[in-house]
């Protein structure tokens, strides 16, 4: 629950959030890193789940283990003002609505953690329960893509 709660403060202040970088592109590249993490993490355990690959319950509790990590990190640098697809064409798919919209932001993402620790729990158990979590959590995941990613560059 203290990483729910550390979420939630870093995506409440995302609006008021200073740039630490100089250069926004490299926050927006970095921002898209820290997403192609929890992207590789939850294609491996998709992956599973769909039986592409072979299920392996020490594997998937590892990736779930990297998604509950990955919701500590602190993340409100990443959302500097002038990062949104509007500031920056062609450069991110992030819209103008993730500032415009701090407690629906900070709802989903609140979600989104709380299903990590759902994932937590049953990972290594067995394939039926994980793909109950995977689908849970692909929900809040998809929650956020539909309100504040643009489909396309």
């Amino acid at each position: 629950m203290r990483k729910a709660l550390l979420l939630t403060a870093a995506l409440a202040t995302l609006p008021a959030t200073a740039t630490f970088a100089a250069d926004l592109e490299e926050v927006v590249k970095a921002r898209r890193g820290f997403y192609s993490l929890l992207g590789a993490n939850m294609g491996a355990l998709v992956s599973m789940v769909k039986g592409e690959t072979d299920y392996d319950g020490a594997a998937a509790q590892g990736y779930a283990d990297n998604l509950k990590l990955l919701t500590s990190y602190n993340m409100g640098h990443l959302y500097a003002p002038g990062t949104s697809n509007a500031d920056m064409p062609g450069k991110t798919r992030a819209l103008p609505a993730i500032w415009e919209d701090g407690a629906g932001v900070q709802e989903k993402g609140m979600a989104y953690v709380q299903a990590v620790e759902k994932l937590n729990e049953v990972a290594g158990l067995d394939k039926a329960e994980l793909a109950k979590a995977v689908q849970e959590l692909g929900g809040t995941c998809k929650g956020c893509h539909d309100d504040y990613r643009a489909k396309d560059f």
